[in-house]
């Protein structure tokens, strides 16, 4: 039986064709095949650069029942990251998981990187090469996935298979925002098996904004089609549920005066996290799940609102908690 690959909703399904080693090309359509799912982290990121700080939250957008929020993962101290789209990959058959890229992304770095970074004339050198590392760490972890991927797969125009949001503080150069998108590409080879390789990242800054630009809310999400008004869209649109949050308080009001009158980096970081917390609440989808974390010049990470925990499928053992008691020995 031949499958294929196609979009539903969430929910990539994708034919993976099991071929041997040394299996002749006109031979491949009578390989095994087996199914592929990847799940999506599916919803929107809302980033508010601040005096002496920067918030990142997010909202699901619960499109299928198996989509994932995005969430926030701690790379270094002052650098987080959200990936947005194909986040987990499983195999139906085995009940395995093939990649959680989320899990996966403060340990994805790559050593092909040239001397010369291609973001060498907008961020200083190490921090080039180590924003490159990572977009090409995910990219690499990405084809090892894709290699196996022969089924066509039907993505919307000009939607990325995965994005990469990256936030973090630099001391020499202040917060940065860059967004990066994996789009794919396919080639037929014969009785409709297919080669699959994801393409280079393209490397988008949002933060600083260029001079004379507004200092707001930036705003990602994903799938990008049909993509719901931003928060800053809801505010000048003097939305109800926003307004209700404004009229509440002084310090929500002087918050949203800000970012409205975009001179984000002067708001105070806790006021700021007070009403960002109120207004994703407002906005959010029924049963969504939402997260929030903050990145202070000072302190580093830290979590306003953790995820919530893993569900624990058939057959899995649920994780171990840190504080259990354990017969391994310290070192001595």
């Amino acid at each position: 039986m031949r499958l294929h690959a196609k979009w539903l909703g969430a929910i990539l399904v994708i034919a993976l064709s099991v071929c041997p080693l040394g299996i002749k090309a006109q031979d491949r359509s009578d390989a095994p095949t087996e199914e592929t799912v990847a799940n999506l982290a599916a919803g929107r990121v809302v980033i508010a650069v601040v005096k002496d700080a920067f918030i990142v939250g997010t909202i699901e957008n619960p499109i299928e029942a198996e989509t994932r929020p995005p969430v926030p993962v701690e790379i270094t101290g002052s650098r987080l990251g959200v990936i947005l789209g194909a986040v987990e990959w499983t195999s139906p058959s085995t009940q395995q998981e093939i990649a959680r890229l989320d899990q996966e992304l403060p340990h994805l770095r790559s050593r092909s990187i040239p001397s010369q970074p291609h973001l060498g004339d907008t961020v200083g050198g190490d921090e080039a090469i180590d924003i490159e590392a990572i977009g090409q760490g995910l990219l690499e972890r990405l084809n090892d996935i894709a290699k196996n991927l022969h089924g066509k797969i039907g993505l919307p125009a000009n939607e990325p298979l995965a994005e990469l949001i990256i936030a973090d503080y630099i001391p020499t150069y202040g917060a940065e925002v860059w967004q990066l998108a994996y789009g794919i590409k396919q080639q037929l080879e014969q009785n409709d098996y297919w080669t699959t390789r994801v393409l280079r990242p393209s490397y988008l800054q949002f933060w600083p904004p260029e001079k004379g630009q507004p200092r707001t809310l930036v705003e990602f999400a994903y799938p990008p089609e049909s993509a719901p008004p931003t928060l800053l869209e809801l505010l000048r649109q003097k939305d109800p549920r926003l307004e209700k949050i404004r009229a509440s308080d002084p310090k929500m009001a002087e918050v949203a005066a800000h970012f409205l009158q975009e001179t984000s980096d002067k708001a105070l970081a806790a006021d700021a996290i007070q009403f960002l917390r109120a207004a994703l609440d407002a906005i959010a989808p029924p049963n969504a799940r939402e997260t929030m974390a903050i990145i202070r010049q000072e302190t580093g990470f830290e979590w306003i609102l953790a995820p919530p925990p893993e569900p624990v499928h058939p057959g899995q053992k649920p994780p171990r908690p840190p504080d259990a008691p354990t017969l391994v020995k310290p070192p001595q």
